[in-house]
């Protein structure tokens, strides 16, 4: 979000500081226990929600807030995936309205066992980093996801699992809603064709109606 507020500018900094600090504790406690990273990561991003200046929020959503409408752990939507070499090279613009033309190019694609393909993008601007957005069955259903998806990786935002070896850690029980689900005036990216799965993603972040943009 773009608004000439150096104020509104140092909270999105400390917002991705926060972030980056968060996804840091997220990753050393998945090495032990899973779930606690998971309920970590949960409880952090509620606080922030709720709390932070730069959150998505307005302050009437912020005053009746309850939590992310996060669904329980389900170690069925780790996975563990190599990157291949589908798909490499192409090239993606995205029109985020507020921050324009988003350039990225495709690295490959992971392959989700029972669940389909995803495309795997590099940020083709300033500061570069991964980035796997997905929309899935649920999306726009009662009780679902959010209509224009979710993000599994976006690493300049520090949102990443990290990897084993030549393999990169995907866990949806982690997926989140971009910023513009909870406010239009938010840029966000949103999954073309090939980050669309035709199976259902029952867990990660889903759906608010009452906290919606």
């Amino acid at each position: 979000m773009i608004t000439g507020d150096p104020d509104a500018a140092a909270a999105v900094v400390d917002w991705r500081c926060r972030t980056f600090a968060l996804y840091d504790q997220v990753r050393e406690l998945s090495g032990t226990d899973v779930r606690a990273a998971h309920d970590l990561w949960r409880t952090q991003r509620d606080a922030l929600f709720r709390d932070h200046p730069a959150s998505a929020l307005s302050q009437a959503k912020k005053e009746r807030f309850t939590g992310l409408p996060i669904a329980a752990y389900d170690p069925g939507y780790r996975f563990e995936c190599a990157l291949d070499g589908h798909g490499a090279g192409e090239g993606m613009t995205v029109e985020t309205g507020t921050d324009g033309a988003v350039s990225f190019t495709r690295l490959g694609t992971v392959a989700l066992p029972g669940l389909g393909r995803l495309a795997v993008w590099q940020l083709r601007g300033y500061g570069g980093g991964l980035f796997v957005p997905f929309r899935d069955a649920t999306a726009a259903k009662p009780d679902g996801s959010y209509g224009g998806g979710r993000y599994l990786l976006d690493t300049i935002k520090g949102a990443y699992l990290g990897r084993r070896g030549e393999r990169f850690i995907l866990d949806f029980n982690f997926a989140y809603n971009p910023s513009c689900a909870y406010d239009e005036a938010w840029a966000c990216p949103l999954p073309g064709p090939g980050n669309r799965l035709a199976a259902s993603i029952p867990v990660g972040e889903l759906y608010a109606p009452h906290l919606a943009a």
